[in-house]
């Protein structure tokens, strides 16, 4: 009994090695097919190594390490571990989420856009950065605080405009109360007296205008013929004057032709007086040259009569000594 059990024991020990030895080597064959890639956040929400990574929902992968950023401290590093079959493209956004309220947190990453290049094993996946609980809390902080400041101004408000309500209901109270009555029924009483007093009167005024109506129909049936008389003389008058116009113009033309004709030999005449004033001007001259000529031989025949016979001037005498 004793060998069975430690044969039975033995047997156990191998099995348990055999399943651990299989589930390693599945675990390493899953680890060396995976594909790693990095995403930047600037609050990790508590995410911690071992995290899910999902795509679209479906688990593709896990968190390898969350970091800070050696280049930048003021971001955290998270390496991921995704199937190499998983379609990464460059539309696709990795955030920090969970999928329920009580779950771990997990990165979520979008589907993306098939048209979109595929992105290389260990690039960057373009993050977007999820308001945290505190960011949250500060929130409806402001939100109450607003809420609240909201409150106490519509209470305020309220609260005049009850005063209000109450001032308007007063003043009806007052305005329907039994002296605003009497009054009321006063002034009506008197409206009533004064209908009836003005009635008798409204119905002369309205049989007055409504003979002034037929009487003004009348002239207006006298005053038609006399109208129709005056647009046929306005039309004989008109038909005379167009059958005026044409000779008129015509002769307005030929008047205006002659005028043109009488100007234009105004013109020549004038002209003609400018040129015969230039000739006489020159013929005066020339008269008063001759004039000269003639004044200067009458002097020289009166010196020297003899020069009519004689060519020559005969020589002066010697006088004697």
């Amino acid at each position: 009994m004793k060998t069975e059990a430690k044969v039975g024991a033995l047997v156990l020990v191998a099995a348990a090695i055999l399943l651990i030895t299989i589930y390693r080597a599945s675990n390493a064959a899953l680890k060396g097919a995976n594909v790693s890639y990095r995403m930047y956040l600037r609050y990790a929400g508590g995410l911690e190594p071992g995290a899910d990574v999902l795509f679209g929902g479906i688990q593709v992968g896990q968190v390898k390490a969350v970091q800070s950023d050696v280049q930048d401290p003021t971001r955290i590093e998270i390496l991921m571990d995704v199937k190499p079959d998983t379609p990464r493209n460059a539309k696709c956004v990795a955030k920090l989420g969970s999928v329920t309220v009580i779950t771990s947190p997990v990165i979520s990453i979008t589907t993306g856009s098939n048209d979109a290049p595929r992105l290389p094993p260990g690039s960057e996946i373009p993050s977007q950065e999820t308001i945290s609980i505190d960011d949250t809390e500060r929130k409806i902080v402001a939100v109450a605080d607003s809420a609240r400041t909201l409150l106490d101004d519509v209470h305020r408000d309220v609260n005049d405009l009850t005063g209000d309500s109450r001032h308007l209901i007063a003043n009806l109270n007052d305005f329907t109360g039994k002296t605003n009555q009497q009054r009321v029924e006063h002034i009506l009483a008197n409206a009533d007296e004064m209908i009836a007093r003005i009635s008798p009167k409204i119905d002369q005024i309205s049989d007055q205008i409504l003979k002034l109506t037929n009487d003004v129909n009348g002239v207006m049936a006298k005053v038609g013929p006399v109208v129709d008389n005056a647009n046929a003389t306005i039309s004989n008058a008109n038909e005379t004057i167009t059958s005026f116009r044409d000779p008129t113009q015509a002769d307005l033309a030929e008047v205006r032709k002659t005028l043109d004709q009488a100007r234009s030999l105004i013109s020549d005449l004038q002209a003609a007086l400018r040129t015969k004033d230039q000739d006489m001007t020159y013929a005066l001259e020339n008269v008063r040259t001759i004039t000269d000529n003639l004044n200067d031989l009458t002097e020289s025949l009166k010196e020297r009569p003899w020069s009519l016979i004689r060519i020559k001037q005969p020589k002066d005498r010697k006088v004697p000594q």
